[in-house]
């Protein structure tokens, strides 16, 4: 039988709605799980467990009487440290902003906490969503829990190292070029970059406008669907926001994948960015096993890698200069080093280069949408590696690069990525990516979750 902290969102939901444990049981487990591996991974610079375990006993006293107000009432769901929450600080992880305190909760934090969600920490990540693991900041990097001497994968570098490590059950990452599956390809876990505009950003620190979204990181692909669902919504406050009704994405999660044609993208990991070995053999063997459980696998062509990473690359260097100019202008010494130095070219880039880059990637966008007009789904490398050591720059700096997460920030298509493997030399998780057409985030799921059951992954835990 499972210990407490080990239990996902559903199972946690259903014990607690059995009446097996309560809200504040749970959270105590997790607690104590937190006490026990937390030093090794450092996922956490602002612990809230106290504040986190009033709400848990309100929550514990409304379930009792009445029942649960949804499957996520009572449970713990922790925040990046760039998402608001209500009186503490957003600090970024820099300390130019260790005093940003907050008087409101984000629109995301709201609508969970409308359903009854709890937040017992704000997480670590890489300074302003954008930096690295680094060194001279007010916290210390997170960790991989697999080995935390590797690299967790970043931005939300906190929020993949919790979950892995079973201190949460889940969390909330954000991603502008990769950065909510990157973590959870580094550290086994399943994160989703739903359709741009189909969560709101209000009350998140931004990076980059036009390329932003907020998306949950979970240990499966049923607890990511179900908190998706909390998190989804229209908000008439968020320019960027879609107006699109949330679904029950759990919906298709049964169906399994006959009468699906998944696009397998190979030329992303095998000629435009060469994956490693294990990496490339790992994708293959994934695909064959879609193939055997029903999917037809068709070979599709997009754009190379290097032209989505290069609109990538202009479109958030001039984004986020036009959030930072100023401090980058009075404060250059308050940030990391490596965020400076990552930040510091969006103030040479010209206003040509954006408009260009934004008339390309309409460009990408169409070739993206007509990929889908012959295939339902795409299957994509994430990760090009597995995660490098956390102490060595240079090897951040090469392998950061290598993964195939871009495109679809650039296009705005919903991605999730999620664990194929397991690499015999350094026992780090192997990852794949699957894409879906805008507001297709259900049939995502369905293709996740058949993978999920069909491959021997998913009950794998790092040994912290």
């Amino acid at each position: 039988m499972k210990a407490l902290h080990e239990l996902s969102l559903t199972e946690a939901s259903a014990g607690i709605a059995r009446r097996r444990f309560s809200p504040v049981e749970y959270l105590d487990a997790l607690h104590a799980r937190a006490e026990d591996v937390g030093g090794k991974v450092n996922a956490i610079v602002r612990p809230l467990w106290d504040e986190a375990r009033e709400q848990a006993v309100k929550a514990g006293r409304r379930i009792a009487r009445s029942g649960p107000r949804s499957a996520l009432d009572g449970l713990p769901v922790g925040l990046k440290d760039i998402i608001d929450i209500a009186g503490h600080p957003t600090t970024c992880h820099s300390r130019i902003l260790l005093d940003n305190q907050k008087s409101a909760d984000a629109a995301v934090v709201a609508r969970l906490r409308a359903v009854g969600a709890i937040f017992p920490a704000k997480l670590a990540t890489h300074e302003f969503a954008i930096g690295g693991p680094a060194f001279d900041l007010p916290f210390p990097p997170a960790r991989n829990p697999w080995n935390p001497a590797h690299h967790p994968g970043g931005s939300s570098s906190g929020s993949g190292a919790a979950v892995g490590a079973n201190i949460l059950p889940a969390a909330l990452g954000t991603d502008t070029g990769g950065s909510v599956r990157h973590p959870a390809s580094h550290c086994g876990i399943v994160g989703m970059k739903a359709t741009y505009g189909l969560v709101s950003r209000r009350g998140v620190f931004p990076l980059a406008f036009t390329l932003d979204h907020v998306g949950p990181m979970t240990r499966t692909v049923a607890d990511n669907a179900l908190l998706l669902g909390m998190m989804a919504g229209h908000d008439a406050l968020d320019p960027g926001s879609a107006a699109h009704k949330p679904e029950n994405y759990a919906r298709q999660m049964k169906k399994g994948l006959r009468g699906l044609t998944i696009g397998y993208v190979r030329h992303f990991h095998e000629a435009d960015q060469p994956a490693s070995a294990e990496m490339a053999a790992a994708l293959e063997t994934a695909a064959k096993l879609l193939a055997k459980e029903g999917a037809k696998i068709k070979t599709i062509t997009l754009p190379s890698l290097n032209e989505f990473a290069g609109v990538n690359r202009a479109i958030l260097m001039a984004e986020a200069a036009a959030i930072h100019g100023k401090w980058l202008r009075e404060r250059p010494g308050d940030y990391a080093h490596l965020t400076l130095r990552r930040l510091l070219p969006g103030l040479f880039m010209r206003a040509e280069d954006y408009v260009q880059a934004q008339r390309r990637r309409r460009e990408l966008v169409a070739a993206v949408e007509a990929a889908f007009a012959e295939v339902d789904l795409l299957l994509t490398a994430s990760s090009m590696d597995v995660a490098c050591k956390i102490d060595d720059p240079e090897a951040v700096d090469l392998t950061y690069p290598r993964q195939a997460r871009t495109p679809f920030n650039v296009t705005g298509h919903p991605a999730l990525t999620m664990m194929c493997g397991i690499s015999k030399l350094e026992g780090l998780p192997l990852s794949l990516q699957l894409v879906g057409p805008s507001f297709g985030e259900a049939a995502i799921y369905r293709a996740a979750a058949a993978y999920e059951r069909a491959a021997p992954w998913k009950d794998l835990h790092p040994a912290l």
